[in-house]
């Protein structure tokens, strides 16, 4: 590593994916986008023996909620409305009254490092907006330029359906939980929203498990779009969605819902679905990279190419299948996790890149292997609320033990 360059561009060597194989040779990073790999003068990072892929999408999380205990049952609900009536006794249960107890600010700072963790960097917060999800140091970015309502019937929450749909741009994205079940009433929504005029080309329903092949059809007809969360449905509802007919007609995107249902992360929910769903595994990786870039608007998203986002993920080349390999990795495998063109969490042997940004540095633990972080991430409240996250004492004694030895 050049410890001379100049700090704002970074030059990766090493294999990358470019959407369709991976290519090999200089990765080039200014400040926070990819950049042609024309620098002379660059901060220069070995990683021959890796694979950069795009920093993850999740298309769907509740943020806040992520430290909330689930509700445990034997059965399938008919449909979410039946989960939501049965979680209110839930609330009462002493380790939700004492997680929800969290300031909100917290609650939805940690959903957003349990996305990072797994190497994702932008994600659909599906509920309303909160001062602190404006903070610079916000561990991901979100869409923000949407507008959602909660579902077609339920608690009265969040904007009204048509009031919220017919305010929403035609350019921009319009967000709304429906089809979440196996009964007629789930069966019954997508025309229900049909009726309201409410399916168009921006619309993006989550989890429609209870669309049939002709709704569908008439998805992809309107241009529309699915937003698939196989773990979450499968906890609440016993089943999923067939994903195969709106992937292939590419109007199908991934999210992992919160965890009070859904899957630990993204990186878990890819991993579960590969070889179960029928299909590929870089179709896969499009659905949380430029399928969702794409049915979001998320300019600049789900690629490496000049002008993207640099936000990227950095594995092993175990060889192989890379995307396979990639799917297949969990959360502690990562090497690294870039966003804005910045490590924020990543193997110790990256201490010096770290260093070279001038980016202050805790040593944690993730799922009992060594990692460093972000200091700005490493909030005490904040590691206590992750599972698998603490604080490497150990580490931290030996670096103080070396710096006293060369004092």
């Amino acid at each position: 590593m050049d410890m001379h360059a100049r700090p704002d561009t970074l030059l990766l060597a090493a294999g990358w994916w470019s959407g369709s194989g991976v290519a090999r040779g200089a990765l080039a990073i200014h400040r926070d986008r990819m950049a042609p790999a024309a620098w002379t003068t660059a901060l220069r990072i070995d990683l021959r023996d890796h694979l950069v892929f795009p920093a993850l999408v999740n298309a769907h999380d509740h943020l806040h909620v992520n430290a909330v205990p689930p509700l445990r049952t034997g059965a399938p609900f008919p449909n979410s409305y039946a989960w939501i009536d049965a979680f209110q006794a839930h609330f009462a249960e002493p380790s939700v009254v004492a997680a929800l107890a969290q300031p909100k600010a917290l609650r939805l700072r940690h959903g957003a490092l349990k996305n990072l963790l797994a190497g994702t960097t932008c994600v659909v917060h599906h509920d309303p907006w909160h001062p602190s999800l404006d903070e610079s140091d916000f561990p991901v970015a979100l869409l923000r330029d949407f507008e959602w309502s909660y579902a077609l019937a339920g608690p009265n929450y969040g904007p009204p359906v048509r009031a919220s749909f017919a305010a929403t741009p035609p350019q921009r994205p319009w967000m709304i939980h429906l089809a979440e079940g196996t009964d007629a009433t789930a069966r019954a929504e997508l025309a229900e929203l049909d009726r309201l005029g409410c399916l168009a080309a921006n619309s993006v329903l989550v989890h429609g498990v209870g669309l049939a092949p002709r709704d569908v059809e008439r998805v992809i007809a309107a241009g529309a779009a699915v937003v698939w969360c196989p773990g979450s449905n499968r906890a609440l509802l016993g089943r999923t969605l067939d994903p195969r007919r709106l992937c292939h007609a590419g109007r199908l995107l991934l999210g992992s819902d919160s965890r009070l249902s859904g899957e630990r992360d993204l990186l878990e929910e890819l991993r579960l679905a590969l070889d179960r769903y029928g299909l590929t595994p870089t179709q896969l990786l499009g659905l949380v990279t430029r399928d969702a870039a794409r049915i979001l608007r998320l300019a600049g998203r789900g690629r490496l190419s000049p002008g993207a986002h640099a936000d990227l993920l950095v594995v092993e080349d175990r060889g192989g299948d890379p995307v396979r390999s990639l799917l297949g990795l969990a959360r502690s495998d990562i090497r690294a996790v870039v966003r804005d063109g910045l490590p924020r969490i990543a193997d110790p042997d990256f201490a010096d890149w770290f260093a070279a940004f001038g980016i202050d540095t805790v040593p944690v633990t993730l799922d009992g292997r060594p990692k460093l972080i972000d200091r700005r991430l490493a909030d005490d409240a904040l590691l206590a609320l992750e599972p698998g996250l603490a604080a490497d004492a150990m580490a931290g004694a030996r670096v103080l033990a070396a710096a006293g030895a060369h004092g």
